[in-house]
């Protein structure tokens, strides 16, 4: 597959000096598919997408790295033409995604209970700090950490760090066999206590959803397994459960189309409702284990909710402008992060306010 290939390497790190000997903020900008998620922040804009292309592919070894700049969408065309696939099915929400957008964002897909986070795959990065040095932590082997993991550590920190230049990542072979089975469930505590049940059990569930009364299992691996495991658990069979899935990812459900605050909440998988709205109001995914939730309710009242069931929340879409997007950390927590940001990004150049108004 043709890509185009520009490193803008030192380009964009004279840009980063600049602001920093002119004490301007910068803004850094992909294709805008992330820019719905969390505060807009202020700085000048400092456009990240020319710079793209694989750096090295290698199938055998399941490992790729690739330019911030790259689009997800090309990635995906490039493993898919290798069989393999990114396992944590980050969403995209927009057609010019890109790979630095991804994983500044550290958004996973539908999958991630099964296969893990976008954190979990990404085995270095370079990139580069407030001071204008050109970062390289980590490498394209798994076992290659010692000290603190930057590059994990930039993973969902929103820019506010550094500016991702490369990321090395660890693909995996997409699935054999794939069927949804869909079953029809009465009452939101058996729909997880349920899933609480199946995730327990060897069964090759690679993802879950529960949208009112109806609950969608996909099973993923060897024919065989697949087969074998939708006789174990019942239900029926989708016609388009591929379709589905990536709707869901997408956030492209008819769930998804309403005006009122989206939240996304992150328990622990047996938590019970929360009770902050109908139940018919809610969607669960990831066995329990994330959960969408419209509601009218204040934002204070939904982090305290989510706070005390041992989890948190962030608003996701619409709201009040004003409302705080993310959880606020308790003092302790906050000062790690201040201290972190200060370390990496001691003039503040980076994305301020994009995460949290402290930094």
């Amino acid at each position: 597959m043709a890509m185009s290939d520009a490193d803008c390497t030192e380009a964009l790190r004279a840009r980063v000096n600049e602001a920093i000997e002119q004490a301007t903020p910068l803004t850094l900008v992909g294709s805008g598919s992330k820019r719905f998620l969390g505060p807009r922040g202020g700085g000048m804009p400092l456009e990240v997408s020319g710079h793209r292309g694989v750096v090295h592919y290698a199938p055998e070894e399941l490992v790729l790295t690739v330019r911030a700049g790259t689009p997800l969408a090309e990635v995906e065309a490039l493993l898919a033409e290798r069989g393999q696939m990114l396992a944590f099915e980050p969403p995209h929400f927009g057609p010019g995604a890109t790979v630095g957008g991804t994983f500044a964002a550290g958004l996973s897909g539908p999958r991630r209970a099964a296969a893990g986070s976008a954190r979990d795959f990404v085995l270095g990065m370079r990139f580069i700090n407030g001071r204008g040095e050109l970062l390289r932590v980590g490498g394209e082997v798994i076992k290659n950490v010692a000290g603190y993991d930057l590059a994990r550590l930039m993973v969902g920190a929103f820019g506010t760090l550094g500016l991702i230049l490369d990321v090395s990542l660890k693909v995996l072979p997409q699935p054999r066999a794939e069927m949804t089975v869909v079953h029809d469930i009465r009452g939101h505590a058996q729909a997880i206590g349920q899933l609480c049940g199946w995730a327990g059990k060897p069964l090759p569930i690679t993802a879950s959803c529960l949208e009112s009364e109806r609950l969608s299992l996909r099973l993923s691996g060897a024919e065989s397994a697949v087969q074998q495991a939708a006789q174990q658990l019942g239900g029926e069979q989708a016609t388009d459960g591929t379709g589905f899935w990536h709707d869901l990812r997408e956030q492209r459900l008819v769930f998804f189309e309403d005006p009122r605050p989206l939240w996304r909440l992150s328990l622990p998988p047996a938590t019970p409702s929360l009770m902050l709205a109908p139940i018919e109001d809610g969607l669960i995914e990831w066995s329990g284990a994330q959960r969408w939730l419209k509601t009218e309710a204040a934002a204070e009242s939904v982090y305290a909710a989510a706070r005390a069931a041992g989890g948190h929340a962030t608003l996701y879409r619409n709201g009040e402008a004003a409302a705080e997007r993310f959880q606020p950390l308790p003092p302790a927590l906050l000062e790690i992060h201040k201290r972190l940001k200060a370390a990496l990004d001691p003039s503040g150049i980076f994305n301020p306010g994009r995460l949290y108004k402290e930094f």
